[in-house]
């Protein structure tokens, strides 16, 4: 049930996602003949900026063996929910090919993910999960051939992220649930470079699947029933350099 809930959610996204982008590439098309602004900005070797991100990201969980076990006979089902947040960094752009980049791109992530867990008396309890993340993306970035001030590219890397918030001991309890504070994301996507006279700007969507799982070791009746928690992220990020 589970699964299936979260694919049909990651498929509607999915398709909402595509449309925005093949909307974006129409209108690209407009810019191919248009006066080039910033005709030498991707020959730089080195080249900075900063941004802007917003995101929803939610936890795909696995059951545990205890969850089948009479002590947890009145659990029904628990479900992830999708949750807004955003994020804000730095660029560090590595030009490596005319084609191919290297990017670095450090940034505080502020997260709220949740867990609904529904019972047989038709009743339920959620568990908020906030945290703020310090992560390092690293990315390659495959970019294709300038038209006008316009340009598609690529991007997939990894990103290592852990928890500065500094309330994790504090909060978590055997009434709460408990998560691990490092996070490591295999992330790809797709984006458009714009160019302007005095700057560049990159509208990114970018999709992050979680690799390590961040189900607590503290055994609290929220955390026994389930034996995985991954991420899974949907981002879009306004890039200014």
């Amino acid at each position: 049930m589970q699964s299936a809930y979260l694919r049909n959610k990651l498929t509607l996204l999915g398709i909402q996602i595509a449309s925005l982008l093949l909307s974006v590439a129409a209108d690209a098309q407009h810019f191919k003949w248009a006066p080039r602004n910033n005709p030498e900005f991707d020959r730089r070797k080195f080249s900075y900026g900063f941004m802007i991100g917003l995101h929803t990201s939610i936890y795909e969980i696995k059951y545990s063996g205890q969850f089948v076990t009479p002590a947890f006979d009145t659990v029904h089902s628990v479900q992830g929910n999708f949750t807004g947040g955003f994020s804000l960094g730095f660029l560090v752009n590595l030009r490596l090919h005319e084609m191919l980049d290297l990017r670095i791109l450090p940034k505080a992530g502020f997260y709220n993910h949740q867990l609904t867990y529904y019972y047989t008396d038709n009743t339920f309890r959620q568990q908020k999960v906030e945290t703020t993340m310090v992560e390092v993306p690293f990315l390659l970035k495959y970019k294709s051939m300038r038209r006008g001030n316009v340009r598609m590219y690529l991007v997939g890397g990894f990103t290592p992220g852990i928890e500065a918030s500094g309330k994790h001991e504090e909060e978590t309890t055997q009434e709460s649930l408990s998560v691990e504070r490092f996070n490591l994301t295999l992330d790809a996507g797709i984006g458009f470079d714009f160019y302007f006279p005095l700057f560049k700007l990159s509208n990114e969507i970018r999709f992050s699947r979680g690799l390590v799982n961040m189900a607590g070791s503290e055994q609290s009746i929220y955390n026994v029933p389930l034996s995985s928690i991954h991420t899974n992220t949907i981002s879009v990020y306004f890039i200014f350099q």
